[in-house]
């Protein structure tokens, strides 16, 4: 990790679970992150945790469904930090609802889709910019997706927030071909978690449908992933050779049925 010492990373949906596992660990590595999400003050308090750490965390208030803020964000990271070496798109969200019930609505679908999708294409093309601009060419990009976007659950209510992370699984194969073609030696790279001990399955089981399980009852069955083993899957694919582009890294509780 020596050669990311003192360079620039972006995290979204850094305040809390995987992010905020991210960006301290990139910290703690010596790399100068800006964290972004809604709620900014949970990142300042991240931040004053790490003040004697080797990097530094700045904390950046940002909602990723406005194309508008995601603009200013790279504007600021320009004028202050100069420029992203490491963007990895971690913000993400379920909606929970089937397709076909009641519940299902237009602008849940549209909210996942800006986010998930959306957010994550805006950032890796600033953030590509930023680091051509600048004449690097050992830059990073790393995917947050998920076990759902390599097999439909059989839960209805994640049905649509799968389909982005399938969406998540293409983009991702579609960024390495267009990154070769540019003749750069940008990387990019996808983790997909499966459960991860964090507020996200709180929300995504305590969803609409009837026979939801309880967090509880799920994670009494096995240990779950920590947000810090996503983390360190970070660090692995940073720790990489320039000339070694890892692509996708699935990973799941021992435990876990599918």
């Amino acid at each position: 990790m020596d050669r990311w010492v003192g360079r620039v990373a972006l995290v979204t949906g850094a305040s809390v679970g995987i992010g905020a596992a991210i960006c301290r660990k990139l910290v703690e590595c010596g790399l100068v992150v800006v964290g972004c999400a809604r709620n900014v003050e949970k990142i300042r308090k991240l931040g004053e945790g790490l003040e004697s750490a080797k990097g530094k965390l700045h904390a950046y208030q940002c909602d990723l469904s406005k194309e508008e803020e995601i603009l200013t964000l790279f504007e600021w990271i320009k004028s202050n930090v100069g420029g992203v070496d490491v963007c990895i798109n971690n913000a993400g969200f379920g909606d929970y609802g089937t397709l076909l019930g009641p519940e299902a609505t237009v602008s849940a679908w549209k909210s996942m889709l800006d986010v998930n999708v959306i957010a994550l294409c805006l950032c890796t093309k600033e953030a590509v910019n930023s680091m051509r601009e600048r004449g690097v060419d050992d830059g990073q990009i790393i995917h947050i997706s998920s076990l759902s976007g390599h097999r439909v659950p059989i839960s209805p209510g994640n049905h649509f927030y799968s389909a982005t992370k399938f969406c998540v699984r293409s983009l991702t194969e579609g960024h390495r071909q267009e990154l070769r073609d540019l003749k750069t030696n940008i990387r990019v790279a996808a983790i997909s978690p499966g459960f991860v001990a964090t507020d996200f399955f709180v929300n995504a089981l305590h969803s609409t449908s009837s026979n939801a399980e309880s967090v509880t009852d799920l994670f009494s069955t096995m240990k779950p992933i920590d947000p810090v083993d996503v983390a360190d899957s970070v660090v692995y694919i940073l720790s990489t050779p320039p000339h070694v582009q890892v692509h996708d890294i699935l990973m799941r509780p021992t435990q876990q049925k599918t």
